[in-house]
C-alpha cells in the first residue's frame, strides 16, 4: 500500500538527510557509516539514468564492508591521498519525499552542490541524491544512497571523501 507520510514523519525524513550531510562535512565517518542498513549501498552511477549498479560499471558501488574499508583508509595518518587532509561541504536543497512505500520505506530526492578541498585544489560537483530510507530497530537507515552527478559521464578527478 502506497501512502503519503504525515508532516511530522516527512520532517523527520528530511532532517535525516540534513543530518547525514552534516556528519560527512564534520568527518564523523563512523557515525555516518552507522546510518546504513545492513544491506545498505552507496552508489554513484557512471552514466545518466543507469538502471543497475551491479551489472554495469559505476563510479562507485559500495556495500557496508567497502565503505568501512574506505573509512579506515581515510583515518590512516600515513594515507598519502590525505596529505594535506581533504575537507568537504554539502549544500542541499530541501529534500522531497518522492515515494512512500509503507514497510519498504521512503524514497527522497535532494538536489545538491558538493565541494571538496585539499591543499590549493577544490573540486565542485552537482547533481541529485536519492535516498532509500527504511525503518530498522526504531531508527531510520539508508538502504541505498544513489548520487546522480550532473556530469557523471565526464572524465572526473578522484574524489577522496563521500558525497
Amino acid at each position: 500500500m502506497i501512502h503519503s507520510p504525515d508532516s511530522a514523519l516527512r520532517e523527520a525524513l528530511i532532517d535525516f538527510v540534513y543530518r547525514e550531510a552534516r556528519l560527512l562535512d564534520e568527518k564523523n565517518f563512523d557515525a555516518w557509516h552507522n546510518l546504513f542498513a545492513e544491506d545498505g549501498l552507496y552508489w554513484i552511477p557512471l552514466v545518466p539514468n543507469q538502471q543497475d549498479g551491479l551489472n554495469h560499471v559505476s563510479l562507485m558501488y559500495e556495500d557496508r564492508l567497502l565503505l568501512k574499508l574506505r573509512i579506515e583508509r581515510l583515518k590512516e595518518p600515513r594515507a598519502f591521498s590525505q596529505q594535506p587532509e581533504s575537507r568537504c561541504q554539502h549544500v542541499l536543497q530541501r529534500p522531497e519525499v518522492e515515494a512512500a512505500e509503507g514497510e519498504a520505506g521512503y524514497r527522497l530526492r535532494t538536489p545538491f552542490f558538493y565541494a571538496e578541498a585539499r591543499g590549493d585544489e577544490q573540486l565542485i560537483f552537482t547533481g541529485v541524491v536519492r535516498h532509500h530510507l527504511v525503518g530498522e530497530n526504531g531508527a531510520w537507515r539508508i538502504r541505498e544512497k544513489r548520487i546522480d552527478l550532473l556530469n557523471c559521464d565526464a572524465a572526473l578527478p578522484s574524489v577522496q571523501l563521500f558525497m
